[in-house]
């Protein structure tokens, strides 16, 4: 049972009772990570392999995918001790190997003697760039005896060098083959594809490789033995130029596809190469020239070649259709523009794609994705736009009843223009069938399980999107937490989002919600003022500060409230789901159930998530918002 304190730093591991502690004060850290950080320290200075891990952490008979879990324990380690990747202060990775623990200078061990690890330095020890096996920097040693050891291994890294030398010129019967052999390469069962670069030397035709990238990482999502991380997450890292190793550490996959198109009038130009990023080595690439007619076919193509290459099964072949070059290029086009919000400029080129080929499936699918996607709840013609997606929906599926795309864009119209949750869900289930890795296709499932009154499995719904797109929705978890009513578990979700820099837009605002339903104002303060600040300035966070010093909390969303009025008489942009949030908060009800009930007669999308939001609980007794829950045809949840 591992015991005692370890001081580093700022921090303090206290092994027994499973804490870390910075100056005093608990951080919140999982189970698993603090037990990974329990194990590096215990090691003091050893490096602990990628197999002692798995065995502590999971056991030896595991049936888990352990290297996601493993470099997904690493990130929350390295966040909750406040370090980065390409600083490490504490956490060591020996690439090929695993991790070791590297406190710095003048700190103690658990014995409470000085720590025998190597503090970081920027001159990287013979073990950290893998002159020397792992195996041998192992355990304290007297001062005299560390002294010896470090001479000897010094002298042995230069007789490798001299021998290498040698080797390279001269393979006497094998032997250089045997000394320098090729690193190894294991399964690869989790993948990102990176955005192809776009080699035209034309801006312009970035949507052309963007979309390129977007069909190969469908292809390959299709295949149930691999774990395919989606298209935003990916996305992040376009033109980032970052090692891949940290980006496969990053994303928790095995595998790096990367590449290069390069269109020109008639034909395209592809290179494409396969890593295993576990020990950054070239497992696979091949060259592309193909005619721009001939060019569709590559998607499925690669699938099937990853899936040989990193030692899977493939996944069933997918029925080849024609698409004419012309209505290809307009459907990337709508989907370039459809990822970037432009969605009526993306419909234009859906319905651009249709006419240039009246059978092409996923150009129906995108039309209702645009349709609903612009659809506004209180204008007349919310009815039509409703019922001209469903009609291109089902078009799609109509053409190709494998599209999980189409599929999926039936259920945005089933769940959010109609309110039929049954065939939303059967929609959704046939979706995932066809595509289990489609991380959109998890969210919205998990919204349907809302309104269906079953949070437990709307939560494993979200926790599965968010494993295959972890940067797509930075609040997606937490808040599937705060709708079951978890609010310790929400917090620390928000915390960790918070701490690793993507509150860029809501995160601060949903963390303050959760504290206030928690009682802690002043943390719901602090969290509101932080939100404010990031994206409105630093006046309405000022302004939010003083209503809190004046009033506590009920000040601070009597602001709100007021804010939200004055804005809906000025600019007639604010929803009356919005109103209907600020008056519930207040607990004013008369003025939330008018809000509501207007929310309804516009017929607001925002009315599925009803039940999930707590700040409507206070209604529950009353029959008009029983009326309304009815109306809405939500599985009642009082």
């Amino acid at each position: 049972m591992p015991g005692g304190i370890y001081k580093f730093g700022d921090f303090e591991l206290d092994g027994t009772r499973f804490e870390l502690r910075r100056n005093g004060r608990v951080q919140k850290l999982e189970r698993i990570p603090t037990e990974l950080l329990i194990l590096l320290a215990e090691k003091e200075g050893c490096v602990a392999t990628r197999q002692e891990i798995i065995e502590r952490l999971w056991g030896k008979d595991v049936f888990v995918d352990t290297e996601h879990g493993i470099n997904t324990a690493v990130r929350k380690v390295r966040m909750a001790l406040r370090e980065h990747v390409d600083r490490p202060r504490f956490i060591q990775t020996v690439s090929g190997k695993g991790y070791r623990f590297v406190p710095e200078a003048g700190n103690t061990n658990a014995n409470g003697n000085a720590a025998s690890a190597t503090p970081h330095t920027a001159n990287p020890d013979p073990v950290s760039v893998g002159l020397v096996p792992a195996s041998i920097d192992c355990g304290p040693t007297t001062t005299d005896e560390g002294l010896e050891l470090q001479k000897w291994l010094w002298a042995a890294v230069a007789l490798l060098v001299v021998a290498g030398a040698t080797l390279l010129g001269l393979n006497v019967t094998g032997l250089r083959d045997r000394v320098f052999a090729k690193r190894s390469v294991g399964p690869i069962r989790s993948i990102a594809v990176l955005p192809l670069a776009n080699l035209s030397g034309d801006p312009s035709q970035d949507y052309y490789a963007d979309g390129l990238t977007d069909e190969f990482i469908t292809a390959l999502a299709r295949n149930r033995s691999l774990r395919v991380v989606s298209r935003t997450s990916a996305m992040r890292y376009k033109a980032a130029g970052q090692p891949l190793t940290k980006i496969a550490e990053e994303l928790g996959v095995d595998g790096i596809l990367e590449g290069s198109v390069n269109r020109g009038a008639k034909q395209v130009h592809i290179n494409l190469q396969l890593i295993y990023a576990a020990t950054d080595t070239h497992v696979w690439a091949e060259s592309y020239d193909r005619d721009l007619n001939n060019a569709q076919s590559l998607p499925e193509e690669l699938s099937a070649t990853i899936a040989r290459e990193a030692k899977i099964s493939s996944a069933p072949a997918q029925a080849q259709h024609h698409v004419n070059p012309e209505a290809h290029d307009a459907y990337l086009r709508g989907r370039y523009l459809w990822m970037a919000g432009n969605w009526a400029e993306s419909q234009k080129y859906f319905e651009r794609a249709i006419q240039l080929q009246s059978d092409y499936a996923p150009a129906w699918a995108g039309l209702c994705t645009s349709i609903l996607a612009r659809a506004e709840p209180g204008r007349s013609p919310l009815g039509e736009a409703v019922d001209k997606a469903e009609a291109a929906a089902r078009k799609a599926i109509e053409l190709d009843d494998a599209l999980a795309e189409g599929h999926h864009a039936m259920v945005g119209v089933y769940l959010f223009g109609k309110w039929d949750w049954g065939r939303a869900d059967a929609e959704s289930r046939r979706s995932l069938e066809l595509d289990p890795n489609f991380s959109e296709a998890h969210h919205i499932r998990s919204y349907i399980l809302f309104a269906m009154n079953r949070p437990d499995e709307a939560l494993q719904e979200q926790k599965r999107a968010t494993e295959i797109d972890p940067f797509e929705r930075p609040w997606a978890l937490g808040r599937a937490y705060y709708y079951a009513r978890q609010y310790d578990a929400s917090i620390e979700e928000f915390r960790m989002r918070a701490q690793a820099g993507t509150s860029a837009l809501w995160v601060h605002s949903f963390l303050s919600q959760v504290y206030g339903f928690k009682g802690m104002e002043k943390e719901s303060e602090r969290e509101l003022e932080e939100d404010a600040r990031i994206n409105f300035g630093e006046k309405t966070a000022a302004g939010i500060r003083r209503a809190y010093e004046r009033g506590a909390r009920k000040a601070v969303l009597e602001l709100q409230l007021n804010y939200l009025n004055t804005r809906s008489r000025k600019e007639h942009n604010v929803s009356h789901w919005q109103l209907a949030e600020a008056y519930a908060a207040l607990e004013m009800k008369a003025e939330t159930l008018q809000q509501l009930q207007a929310a309804y007669f516009e017929r607001s999308e925002d009315l599925v998530f009803l039940q999930d939001e707590p700040v409507y609980d206070f209604l529950h007794p009353d029959e008009g918002y029983r009326a309304l829950v009815k109306k809405i045809g939500l599985t009642p949840a009082y």
